[in-house]
């Protein structure tokens, strides 16, 4: 995995940095409710992609499974619009997910390993990559995303919430 660390990466400068701000949750229950996820991606100032949906529902469905799920999404679309020269910072609320990322901590999780590996496999991309803790109102973008995927659900879905509830 390419864990090259960079100092003094401010989103708003340095136009060749691409910063993913990612964030997932599990309501309304974690786990076992629905897992939805949204990432932000940022090349200098300016936002180039944002997105956001639901990683899993029920069993198998929890706050870290989305968390990683949004850095899935975001690393594939960096990788499919050919984002991949410049330095990359990966920027989340999730102290577990961080640290598993920076190799603080182990996976030890059945249901995270293979999204691990899956982040992993696309970090190899990358020549330079760095992965920033942040406190959860600095990534409120992200989280509003992943909030506005769950509330989406919910009306989409109004059936099986009201069974769900009912439990």
């Amino acid at each position: 995995m390419p864990h090259l660390s960079f100092g003094g990466v401010k989103a708003s400068k340095g136009g060749d940095i691409i910063v993913v701000y990612f964030d997932g949750a599990c309501e309304p229950i974690n786990p076992g409710g629905v897992a939805t996820y949204g990432f932000v991606i940022y090349r200098g100032d300016r936002r180039l992609h944002k997105g956001s949906g639901v990683a899993a529902v029920g069993e198998g469905a929890t706050n870290n499974v989305a968390e990683y799920t949004a850095l899935i999404r975001a690393l594939e679309w960096l990788v499919e619009h050919g984002y991949v020269e410049g330095k990359l910072v990966v920027r989340g609320d999730s102290q577990l997910a961080i640290r598993q990322l920076s190799g603080l901590y182990a996976v030890r999780s059945p249901r995270i390993r293979p999204l691990y590996g899956q982040v992993v496999r696309l970090l190899r991309n990358f020549k330079q990559v760095k992965f920033e803790w942040i406190p959860r109102n600095l990534n409120w973008e992200a989280d509003a995303l992943s909030r506005e995927a769950f509330r989406k659900f919910c009306r989409e879905n109004k059936e099986f919430m009201r069974r769900f509830q009912s439990r």
